[in-house]
């Protein structure tokens, strides 16, 4: 293990607004000009590298990982020893005057693997819990914070919720939202080093990080993870690769990999919907670990219905990766959180 190195796993903040005027709500965060957005992400230390968009959201790949801002639902998941959290401040000024009223609030993180690299208040989850107490606003009353524990030592899963409702099914009692979307967030450790070579560049390839992106994700198979998407990646000086892709309509996922050996990591994480056809999770769960063959890896499954974290360890199983643990809790206005970690069953 490297003394120090690039550190691989992302902080995942996601905010849902709400506002009385539809007019507002139809663009909503999306009317936020670009310098506003630049602001945010000056305080939390990255950059915008490459943008796209479709009629419902923008995706936007950043120096580290990704942004994902929908007309009242923001999320930012930032690598390296980016200080998410001080993001919320500004978002919540700048919502503000947008007629915007933050309803709820979800942090999310793995376990890092240079702690003692990471800056205030990222130090610990007891101070980033004390900071998102400090400043959320108070009418999200109902707040838990986790640590969800697992068989495998380098990885748990960190989770804070804020909402102003108790409510865990908000996507079935509220007619406008007739959809359960679950989130699934994957983090892999160990990479296979041959195939982790392919997330190198040549030195003075003379290519942007666009057009050398795009080349990562053909011969890397990550354009086959979700065949039609419509993908925006990046591709980092030497090493490291990012993506985001628009899957259909408001889905989205995203990519980001970390190839150095003695601390390789690469995430995934994509959202669907419960009435998805049932071996589509299974599908991509495969492609997914096809494209990476870590030893260790996590999959967290956020939903408000149980029924889609069970498919995980049969898609997995399979591919020679075994459950070693699965945890599971229940949070305000989320639902269900499911932790499992899987190792790669020795030769």
């Amino acid at each position: 293990m490297a003394v120090s190195g690039f550190e691989g796993f992302e902080k995942r903040l996601e905010l849902h607004f709400f506002g009385d005027d539809p007019a507002v709500i139809d663009m909503g965060l999306r009317q936020l000009e670009f310098e506003s957005l630049e602001q945010v992400l000056h305080a939390v230390q990255c950059t915008v590298v490459s943008a796209v968009g479709n009629h419902y959201f923008d995706a936007y790949v950043l120096s580290e990982s990704s942004l994902f801002v929908y007309p009242t639902k923001i999320i930012i998941k930032t690598c390296g020893t980016t200080q998410l959290l001080k993001s919320i401040r500004p978002l919540l000024h700048y919502a503000h005057h947008l007629g915007l009223t933050l309803c709820s609030c979800r942090y999310t993180r793995g376990s890092f693997i240079f702690p003692k690299a990471q800056p205030f208040p990222h130090t610990s989850f007891k101070e980033e819990v004390i900071y998102l107490e400090e400043t959320l606003p108070s009418n999200l009353c109902y707040r838990k914070a986790s640590v969800m524990p697992s068989k495998v030592p380098s990885h748990s899963w960190h989770v804070f919720t804020a909402s102003n409702t108790n409510e865990a099914h908000m996507a079935l009692t509220h007619p406008h939202i007739p959809d359960v979307l679950y989130t699934l967030e994957i983090c892999m450790t160990e990479l296979d080093r041959v195939l982790a070579r392919k997330f190198f560049r040549r030195p003075n390839d003379n290519k942007t990080g666009d057009t050398a992106g795009k080349e990562m994700t053909e011969i890397t198979g990550i354009n086959d993870i979700n065949p039609g998407a419509l993908i925006c990646d990046f591709a980092f000086d030497p090493c490291g690769y990012s993506m985001n892709g628009i899957i259909d309509g408001d889905r989205y996922s995203t990519i980001h990999v970390t190839p150095e050996d003695g601390y390789s990591y690469a995430s995934f994480e994509c959202v669907g919907s419960i009435y998805d056809d049932h071996d589509d999770v299974v599908n991509v769960l495969k492609k997914v670990v096809q494209v990476f063959r870590p030893a260790t890896m996590s999959v967290s499954t956020t939903c408000a219905s149980h029924e889609v974290w069970t498919r995980v360890a049969s898609a997995l199983e399979p591919l020679g990766l075994k459950c070693r643990s699965c945890a599971m809790d229940e949070f305000p206005a989320v639902g269900s959180v499911v932790f499992q970690a899987f190792t790669a069953r020795r030769k």
